[in-house]
């Protein structure tokens, strides 16, 4: 059984050497029209650099603050939490390359992270930075 009518017209086909042809004759026209001049460039003459080892890290005095309130130097708990009491503990330390950083408990009292800012400024520290961490992702 054979359910196709006799008169079924033929299937189109893409003929694709008039499109290559096409793409050829745009190639060769793109290259042809291109300008392959570089652009003007600015010539440089760069200073010249000695390759020795860059200065060595500042030393570092850790100050680290307690929720409490309690400070501690470079890892050592002091007594105390007097101005008085840094300062003399941080004056003999403070050099003019050292470089004090505060780490402090994210409960400290605003008030004890003054007292030790006033204190390296008493003991002539300069330099001084803060300590902190990276946010953990809920994700991660």
């Amino acid at each position: 059984m054979n359910f196709r009518p006799s008169s079924a017209a033929p299937e189109p086909e893409i003929n694709l050497v008039p499109f290559i042809d096409v793409l050829l004759v745009v190639l060769i026209f793109l290259m042809l029209t291109t300008t392959w001049s570089r652009l003007t460039e600015i010539q440089l003459n760069l200073p010249v650099a000695d390759a020795r080892a860059s200065s060595p890290k500042p030393r570092q005095i850790v100050l680290s603050i307690t929720a409490q309130g309690q400070y501690a130097i470079n890892k050592s708990p002091l007594g105390t939490s007097s101005v008085g009491a840094l300062v003399a503990v941080l004056t003999p330390l403070a050099k003019p390359d050292a470089m004090l950083v505060i780490s402090a408990d994210g409960a400290a009292s605003h008030q004890s992270v003054v007292h030790a800012l006033e204190a390296a400024r008493r003991s002539g520290l300069s330099k001084i930075t803060f300590a902190a961490q990276t946010a953990q992702t809920p994700g991660a």
